[in-house]
């Protein structure tokens, strides 16, 4: 398996040879031979050139203008410091006049365009590649439906030149590797949960019987709980009914009205008539419709005040329904233990047929509470002559009938236990309330009856089905009934019953269960002559047997659906249609598994491992339309499951999902309408918080900040885990906003709003959101000297070295990450500042750092930069504001940037790049987009792209989403460069 993920690495590499040199224009040949190579010799050559060139830069070797468009990222390096003045250096025995600067900037430009115009919209070289870990992990999410990251133990992914890792020219596959991606597969294998009807996953391994009850459990607790089963809501509702024409909805129905306040139609139609009948005017009915209609009115309806209203009313119906509820006695048989299955299911059984019946007791009610008003204490005042008595319990029939004891019984202890005795014996979910032994119980009539429709109560039907089929619970309550009995107890305690043991494999078998019954059953009627104890006995095991041989049939069928469901989950992984030859092969795998001794739960997980360990799976591979002869060097335009896989992972990290797939099944997506309109569905998704993490976080290096520790937690006890998380939202909930709702991009350097939670906010001292956990978008954040990327708390501290700030690294950041400015490394011998503020002495930082720039070999990058981070001094180590340093020097935040401007602080700095830097700032962003979406980098003949992108922005208000639709309409993104010699032109 692992020398198949190997092989695909091989694949075409030979259709991706090194690109010839192509001849040039005359002209520019000419230029060259009369221009520019002159201007080497003289000013270049002598340290670029020769064995051991500066910098690794060896411009003797160009004699063509060909030779140069082969090569040109060293040329655009060559045009910047001709551009800044940087080379020749200052110390150069000769310097260029500025005509033959110029001369030589023009000559670059000129070919620049020329190799432009002649490429445009070449797709590339995009080479096949396996998916980067973060694809791998969305990838799985959105296949199995957890997010269980699994390529938490793969190395951390190489990025390209343009800071990406999403690039075949960085993901490669290595033995070690191809090990870690087996490791993988087998861990997703272990959250497989088989079902009668295909399989599931679980958010963690369910390779035992608890586990697989705990998930199953989980599930159906769930479901309850998403139900709307607070009265207080259905009160609210009804009265939001019966004032319909004061709130200004006079032909709303009751149905509707149920839907807008989230409850069940179903249950509202029960619970209205109760309220808004005539009744009697005696009875918990007449009690709770004085409370009802005391309710305020619209007038002075306050929302709380009305949600205490309904609440209080709520409340007394479950008071008053707790006291009138079916009591249940225990069974008991001698030397039966009062815990055994068939005593304690009879129980549960008489109180779930109990939960909507009147037990008695309305006559003997407490007096009610006087502050429930006088109405309230006459309605249950208990009338003196007979009929009025008996009216009065039948109004107990009917409440009781409306508002169950219970819905659904989620969690129980020791039913058979007085509740007092076992009061703490809490957390057993869907217990059937046995003692030391498992056993479940469903308990959920009423809200099958009242609250559910009939799509609710089949999926929850199905729930329970799945749960006794992949925990086989009838049989493991059986096998827990014969331990039980025998060491909780003396029942079992003859050697007739010797021959079934609790951990024989066949204990439920037909012939060793009815042997079993049989003697239980003689026991019994020996031990009691009670009907009620005897018939309880009886239906438990029928019912038992008829529950063991359900789930076996139910196993014995499901097989070959759990091989159809392997074959959709290939096809679904493979992330295109399977070939008929591709389906029987997965079947034919898990064939051969079973051949070899497997059982059928190993043979399926290890079949649905190889299907992970497939290249189909772990590589991206675009193919054309047409897999039959091309012609070398041809552009060929990507199959429309290519495209559909090439837009998800561009705007998703992650597979196509049902919707995308099936337009590309019917052949429509190259359509651009078709096209254009899945991108924007697709961006309005969640999923494209993948494009906010892969790309924002990669583009503006914080993808990795939740895991960030260079902060001295000791000098900054605030920075503490959560506020670390916190800070690595924010800048990631701002851009998915931007993503999502199609959002001038420009809000990225002057925008006004940020996201916060309590604990940004409190760092950040602004008011704090109201919940546990939430995110509010705080409109004007420059009140608080935030607002847009530039003054986020994660770039102010992911650029700083712990103990001060640093201007260097923050200035950096801005110039390189938002400006795409290329700045060389610096000299190996540059003198580390102190890594702590108070250890500068008597200088501030800026002072310090001037002294560092009076050295000629540091002023000119430190002139391109410094300013930008000196802007930042208002914001300590861990972008906290401040106006002093941790040595107690005012905080200087005026700057002179590049050029001459002059500014204060963050708000200077935002205006200088609005007004000065926005064309630089705008062709980054559009170049750093289309080089992760290409998954490649860029190249000359990419310009026309960048320029339409440019234009785009102009006309539409510098929307993000017009960035997007026009790479996904592009050449380069709809086709890509066929088998054979590639075009003439190598990477930028």
């Amino acid at each position: 398996m692992i020398a198949l993920v190997l092989a695909v690495t091989v694949v075409h590499w030979a259709d991706f040879r090194a690109p010839a040199v192509e001849p040039q224009p005359t002209g520019l040949d000419k230029e060259f031979r009369a221009t520019v190579r002159p201007f080497l010799d003289a000013h270049c050559v002598s340290c670029h050139a020769h064995d051991k060139p500066k910098g690794g830069i060896d411009l003797g070797r160009f004699t063509s203008a060909a030779e140069v468009a082969a090569d040109f990222p060293h040329w655009e390096a060559v045009f910047d410091q001709l551009k800044s003045q940087e080379m020749p250096p200052k110390t150069a025995k000769s310097q260029p006049t500025k005509d033959q600067r110029r001369a030589v900037m023009t000559w670059i430009e000129s070919l620049r365009k020329n190799e432009a115009e002649r490429n445009a919209g070449d797709p590339g070289v995009v080479l096949a590649r396996r998916l980067s870990n973060a694809e791998y992990d969305y990838t799985v999410r959105d296949l199995t439906g957890v997010d269980i990251h699994p390529a938490r133990e793969f190395p951390v992914d190489p990025a390209n030149g343009a800071g990406f890792d999403n690039t075949g020219e960085s993901l490669t596959m290595s033995p070690a590797l191809a090990t870690k991606y087996f490791a993988a597969s087998r861990f997703v294998a272990d959250h497989l949960l088989l079902l009668p009807e295909g399989f599931t996953f679980a958010p963690f391994p369910v390779l035992t019987d608890t586990d697989r009850d705990k998930f199953c459990v989980r599930r159906i607790v769930d479901f309850y709980q998403r139900q709307p089963t607070d009265l207080a809501d259905y009160f609210r509702a009804a009265w939001e009914y019966r004032y319909r024409s004061e709130l200004g909805r006079p032909n709303q129905s009751l149905t509707e009205c149920a839907r807008g306040a989230k409850v069940s139609p179903k249950y509202l139609e029960v619970v209205w008539p109760l309220l808004s009948e005539p009744a009697d005017e005696r009875g918990p009915i007449a009690a709770i419709r004085a409370l009802w209609r005391a309710l305020p009115k619209p007038a002075d309806a306050q929302p709380e005040k009305l949600r205490r209203g309904c609440e209080k009313l709520r409340d007394v119906v479950l008071q008053l329904r707790g006291q009138v509820k079916v009591k249940v006695d225990n069974l008991t048989v001698s030397g039966m233990n009062r815990g055994a299955q068939a005593l304690v299911l009879w129980k549960d059984r008489e109180m779930a047929a109990n939960r909507r019946h009147y037990g008695g007791g309305g006559l003997q009610l407490k007096a009610a509470d006087p502050a429930l008003g006088p109405d309230v204490a006459k309605a249950l005042t208990v009338p003196a002559g007979e009929p009025e008595r008996k009216r009065y319990e039948a109004a107990f029939e009917r409440f009781c009938s409306v508002f169950p004891d219970a819905f659904y019984v989620s969690e129980r202890g020791r039913v058979f236990l007085d509740p007092k005795e076992d009061r703490f014996n809490t957390g057993r979910l869907l217990s059937a309330g046995f003692h030391n032994q498992m056993g479940y119980f469903r308990d959920d009539q009423p809200l099958c009856e009242l609250i559910l429709d009939e799509a609710d109560k089949r999926h929850l039907d199905k729930l329970w089905e799945e749960f006794d089929y992949a925990s086989n619970v009838p049989a493991r309550m059986h096998s827990g009934l014969i331990w039980f009995e025998r060491s909780e107890s003396p029942y079992l305690s003859g050697t007739e019953f010797d021959f079934a043991r609790a951990e024989d494999k066949d204990v439920t078998s037909p012939d060793k269960l009815k042997r079993f019954v049989d003697m239980y059953m003689k026991k019994t009627k020996r031990s009691t002559s009670k009907e009620v104890v005897i018939k309880a006995v009886q239906d438990h095991f029928e019912r038992s047997e008829a529950n063991i041989r359900r789930v076996e049939r139910a196993h014995e069928t499901a097989e070959p659906g759990h091989v159809k469901a392997l074959q959709d989950f290939a096809e679904r992984a493979y992330r295109r249609r399977l070939t008929a030859r591709e389906r029987e092969s997965v079947a034919g795998f898990y064939r051969s598994l079973r051949a070899e001794g497997l059982g059928h739960e190993d043979a399926v997980r290890d079949t649905l491992a190889g299907i992970l360990m497939s290249p189909h799976f772990c590589f991206r591979v675009d193919l054309p339309v047409s897999t039959g002869t091309t012609t070398p060097g041809r552009t060929e335009a990507l199959s429309d499951e290519a495209l559909a896989n090439r837009l998800s992972y561009f705007l998703w990290s992650s597979m196509p999902d049902r919707e995308l797939l099936e337009c590309a099944a019917k052949g429509t997506l190259h359509r651009p309408e078709v096209l254009v309109a899945q991108t924007r569905r697709m961006l309005r998704d969640d999923r494209a918080r993948g494009l906010a993490t892969q790309f924002g976080g990669s583009w503006l290096d914080f993808r990795r900040f939740d895991e960030h520790n260079a902060v001295d937690r000791g000098r900054f006890p605030q920075f503490d885990n959560e506020l670390r998380q916190a800070m690595y939202e924010e800048p990631m909930r701002f851009l998915l906003d931007l993503i999502q709702n199609d959002r001038s991009v420009l809000d990225c350097l002057n925008g006004r709003h940020t996201f916060v939670n309590a604990s940004l906010a409190r760092h950040y001292g602004m008011p704090a959101p109201a919940g546990k956990g939430e995110w509010i978008r705080i409109e004007d954040a420059t009140k608080y000297g935030r607002g847009g990327l530039l003054p986020m708390a994660v770039f102010a501290t992911k650029n700083a070295p712990g103990l001060r700030t640093s201007p260097v690294k923050r200035g950096y950041w801005v110039v390189t990450r938002l400006l795409g400015e290329k700045i060389p490394a610096p000299p190996p011998n540059v003198p580390e500042l102190p890594a702590d503020e108070k250890k500068l002495g008597s200088l501030t930082l800026r002072e310090t750092l001037a002294r560092h720039r009076e050295d000629m070999s540091c002023a000119t990058c430190h002139a391109r930069f410094d300013s930008f981070g000196l802007a930042f001094e208002g914001f300590g180590p861990i972008g906290e504001r401040r106006t002093a340093d941790l040595a107690g020097h005012a905080v200087d935040t005026r700057v002179s940037f590049p050029g001459g401007a002059e500014d204060d602080g963050i708000s200077g700095l935002r205006g200088y790049l609005s007004e000065r830097r926005r064309d630089d700032f705008l062709d980054n962003l559009c170049r750093k987009l289309l080089a992760y979406a290409l998954g490649r980098s860029l190249m000359l003949s990419d310009d026309p792209t960048i320029t339409a992108m440019r234009t785009r922005l102009s006309r539409d208000d510098y929307r993000f989403g017009g960035l997007i639709e026009t790479i996904v309409t592009s050449p380069q993104f709809l086709t890509r460069r066929g088998p054979g010699e590639p075009k003439k032109e190598g990477p930028r």
